[in-house]
């Protein structure tokens, strides 16, 4: 049975492994903070990607990254909605990394095709600004905490169940207010609010997310665990993440999200060549 993904502009066939190319277009990002900070740099990156086989765009103007501080709703807007309307005309869907309903509306106006809010949409006029949209699609994701504290002591009594049980309870309030299941996405939030054993156990027992019945987006790449697990720096750990993305998609993962977009679009070749999904 094709899976599909409902958004603004395109329904994305899920049938297999899609890749989204991260584009931050931020100063402190952890990975690559400061390459792609204007406009022009950004969009250029953007055309980068689609060049090494991104099916997808999510462009983000505020760094999540363990211990980073608030962005003024302003100077995130700043940088993205001009990166936006130029990614709008490549061709592919493009997705806007926010949690401020403010830059929700403001994106969907311009024709963004899918908000991925870090929050799962917790933030007050978030639900309403997607619901309100007729089309869009949407990331809920899964947060212990928030960035500035998240790392600092997260704790579980069993990760998955606390993990599924939410982003059970989000989707279904999202559903609630009007959105369509196709439209939904799914991410356990992989290095947000967890531990490297958190983690660890988020990608053995991925399968059992997929019981909630919404395709999942997963995000391991360069994430500090992958560090702790290799011994890597953040620029030596493209070949953890690359066999992290191979796991993920291997139990199940939809939409992998991505900064090696070349490399992975490769070893997912190669797993689709071996048959390691249907």
């Amino acid at each position: 049975m094709t899976v599909i993904w409902q958004t603004t502009r395109f329904r994305i066939d899920l049938s297999r492994p899609r890749v989204m190319g991260i584009v931050n277009i931020t100063p402190d990002s952890f990975s690559d903070g400061g390459r792609h900070a204007t406009t022009q740099a950004a969009v250029a990156y953007c055309e980068q990607l689609l060049k090494e086989g991104a099916d997808m765009l999510d462009l983000g103007g505020e760094s999540s990254r363990p211990g980073a501080e608030p962005l003024p709703l302003e100077e995130e807007q700043a940088r993205v909605l001009p990166v936006l309307r130029e990614a709008l005309k490549l061709g592919v869907p493009v997705s806007v990394d926010t949690y401020k309903p403010e830059t929700m509306r403001a994106a969907l106006e311009l024709g963004a095709d899918i908000v991925n809010d870090i929050y799962a949409l917790r933030w007050p006029g978030a639900v309403e600004a997607v619901a309100a949209h007729p089309g869009c699609g949407v990331c809920l994701m899964h947060m212990q905490g928030e960035p500035m504290s998240m790392q600092q002591r997260p704790i579980y009594g069993d990760v998955l169940d606390e993990v599924g049980r939410f982003l059970r309870d989000r989707a279904a309030l999202l559903e609630q207010a009007g959105v369509q299941r196709e439209r939904i996405t799914l991410d356990p939030g992989i290095g947000f609010g967890k531990t490297v054993e958190h983690n660890v156990a988020l990608l053995a027992r991925q399968r059992e997310l997929l019981g909630l019945g919404y395709p999942l987006l997963i995000g391991w790449s360069r994430k500090s665990s992958l560090g702790v697990l290799t011994g890597r720096p953040v620029e030596q750990r493209q070949a953890a993440s690359l066999a992290a993305a191979l796991a993920a998609a291997v139990r199940g993962a939809k939409v992998l999200r991505v900064h090696d977009v070349a490399a992975t679009v490769d070893a997912l070749k190669v797993g689709e060549a071996a048959g390691l999904w249907p």
